[in-house]
């Protein structure tokens, strides 16, 4: 009896060993920013973007050629932030957050071809532990909601308090501008666009885990999620998404791709049935992880149109 006791110890402690190693090496690939790869992103996602490259092209060589600069502000807890801001004449400005592993010259260049052309700047930001923003840990959210209305104070600062600001978030930048609605907003911020956005990464990370890895959440989300506390300094679902749009007080447009293997359609569900102001919602068919303007960029475009009509005064 003494002996099947030390063995159960023995096959526990290699068990939680083997738990606890697997663990650590799927949060730090994950949460640390040396070694979270866009190469890896991409491939979970599994969005074929060569289909898609001679249109991006096209738009990359538009978007270089406007009028830009490279901008800096600073985060609450120290952290310089980076972006790069397009300048227009008129009052209209956006506000663009990217995705995961992504930067903000990155994810916009389709988009610019339709905010440019309609008189917007464009802000291009780099969150916190991407491009050549700084910091260790990404803050899925979390904490980029508070980096978020400092960009909100550097544009109301650079074009003026009658600036009117629509903020748009792709995947982890959807999630984002989601967060950042529960806030006290700048009246400036007149809307908020949402594409494939996840609820939290607690609940991003465990589909993942089911889908991709075929693991149980528990332990590691729960181990994950204390070790970001102590590293980090946020839980992950410390703000959920579909919790904080029942604060939003401006207007949302919500963008998924009904194709989405990596962000699944259903959280764009949860969190739109949860959103307090007026909101609109655009599934794109066929259109992988953030693939929904690409896949059909004239059904994005006449969404935004009407979701921004009567918006700015």
């Amino acid at each position: 009896m003494k002996k099947w006791m030390e063995g159960a110890a023995l096959l526990a402690a290699i068990a939680a060993g083997t738990t606890a190693g697997t663990t650590a090496y799927f949060y730090n690939r994950t949460m640390k920013r040396n070694n979270a790869k866009v190469e890896r992103t991409m491939k979970m996602a599994g969005t074929d973007w060569n289909q898609h490259m001679p249109f991006i092209e096209e738009r990359k060589e538009f978007m270089l050629a406007q009028p830009h600069e490279d901008v800096y502000i600073e985060s609450d807890d120290g952290l310089k932030l980076h972006g790069t801001w397009f300048p227009q004449t008129g009052k209209k400005a956006v506000i663009c957050f990217h995705g995961y592993t992504s930067k903000g010259m990155s994810d916009y260049i389709g988009l610019s071809g339709y905010y440019l052309k309609h008189g917007y700047a464009m802000l291009l930001v780099d969150e916190r532990a991407h491009g050549e923003s700084e910091g260790k840990y990404i803050g899925f959210g979390c904490l980029d909601r508070y980096d978020a209305l400092e960009w909100i104070r550097w544009v109301t600062d650079k074009a003026g308090e009658d600036v009117q600001i629509l903020l748009h978030g792709t995947s982890m930048g959807a999630s984002t501008v989601l967060m950042t609605s529960g806030l006290h907003l700048p009246e400036q911020v007149k809307g908020i666009v949402s594409d494939c956005a996840f609820t939290s990464p607690k609940y991003v990370f465990t589909h993942v885990l089911h889908s991709m890895y075929h693991l149980p959440a528990f332990p590691m989300i729960p181990i994950s999620d204390a070790v970001n506390q102590r590293k980090a300094g946020y839980g992950l679902d410390e703000c959920n998404a579909a919790r904080e749009v029942k604060k939003a007080r401006v207007p949302i447009l919500f963008i998924h791709g009904d194709a989405d293997t990596f962000v699944p359609c259903s959280m764009c569900d949860e969190i739109y049935e949860n959103c307090a102001p007026p909101k609109m919602k655009l599934i794109i068919e066929g259109a992988a992880h953030a693939e929904s303007y690409y896949k059909d960029p004239a059904a994005y475009e006449k969404a935004l149109d009407e979701f921004t009509e009567g918006l700015f005064q």
